[in-house]
């Protein structure tokens, strides 16, 4: 009967969709062998008892102050040890976000217990079992723990959302910081200059290769982008050459999406690309070369050129929706 715990990241009162992702999935679990799903949320945010709970949280436990108001690793790492100590989870899952992907370990090494990082599947039968991909996603292991709790960071929109309830009981906790000396402040939050929507969040992605051939055509990328509401992304070799900023960039020294659909126009598919998104629920290149790597991974291919075919498709993609 597991009792699992969720972290939900908020970025200035602003919350995650993996948290709900996270929560929806670990309701799941419960409903089938019993225990409680609780969401831990640090510092403030409104409506995070309703939200949590449509999503499936029993309980949500909240903690705050000042050194709680912005995301540092030191007081986020002690509160949510804390947290463990006194409730004692089976399981905390951290969404693998550039926090998520800091904070966990941190806890992990706080509480001495297993730490798995980036998983797509969890199941439990009599004990937790982890899949995460290897490899940059050529191959996936499963994986168990043999800790009594296990720390584990959880791909974005690896899980699928689900609403099963009302407003989850809210519980303040004591996140035993008070007095704490951090060795690092956080002075100020620049806000990132990246797209309208996340990518990491994001449904739909649509992402431009060298295939685009300069800066001024990743104009092409954004209009099909914003048609359907997806997040613009790029290839390493794009963000290399300066024609788009980092934020961009999707791949394994980028950024790991796992959206619904996933669009490469004018992308090879290199490995290093493939390991960022490969995990895509629906994958479409576009790409002049019939022989080019990314066909071997997407679900439809289109062989033309992407300055004839991006044009269209966002053309079409507007009349549908209007």
């Amino acid at each position: 009967m597991p009792n699992i715990a969720v972290f939900i990241e908020q970025r200035s009162g602003s919350l995650k969709k993996v948290a709900w992702q996270m929560i929806s999935e670990a309701r799941k679990i419960t409903d089938a062998h019993g225990g409680e799903v609780w969401a831990v949320l640090l510092g403030e945010a409104a409506d995070a008892a309703a939200e949590a709970g449509k999503y499936g949280a029993h309980k949500l436990f909240t903690a705050g102050g000042d050194n709680l108001a912005t995301y540092n690793s030191e007081a986020y790492g002690a509160a949510l040890a804390n947290f463990c100590k006194s409730n004692n989870p089976d399981l905390l899952m951290v969404g693998s976000t550039a926090m998520g992907k800091d904070l966990g370990p941190k806890v992990a090494a706080k509480l001495e217990c297993g730490c798995i990082s980036d998983a797509v599947g969890l199941t439990f039968d009599g004990g937790f079992e982890f899949r995460r991909p290897v490899f940059a996603g050529k191959c996936f292991v499963d994986l168990t723990s043999s800790s009594a709790m296990t720390v584990v960071g959880i791909r974005p929109n690896a899980f699928m959302l689900n609403e099963v309830g009302a407003a989850a009981t809210a519980e303040a906790f004591d996140a035993g910081i008070d007095g704490l000396e951090l060795k690092a402040v956080v002075k100020s939050v620049e806000a990132a200059t990246g797209g309208k929507v996340e990518l990491t969040e994001a449904e739909a992605v649509v992402s431009g290769g060298r295939g685009i051939k300069g800066p001024e055509n990743y104009q092409l990328i954004e209009k099909l982008a914003e048609a359907l509401g997806a997040a613009a992304g790029a290839s390493r070799a794009v963000v290399d050459a300066g024609w788009v900023d980092y934020s961009h960039q999707v791949g394994q020294t980028g950024k790991t999406v796992g959206p619904n659909l996933y669009i490469a126009a004018g992308i090879s598919g290199a490995i290093q690309h493939l390991a960022g998104m490969s995990s895509s629920k629906c994958i479409v290149a576009i790409n002049k070369d019939a022989n080019a790597p990314i066909f071997k991974v997407a679900d439809y291919g289109v062989v033309a050129d992407l300055f004839e075919v991006l044009p269209v498709l966002t053309d079409e993609v507007g009349k549908l929706k209007s």
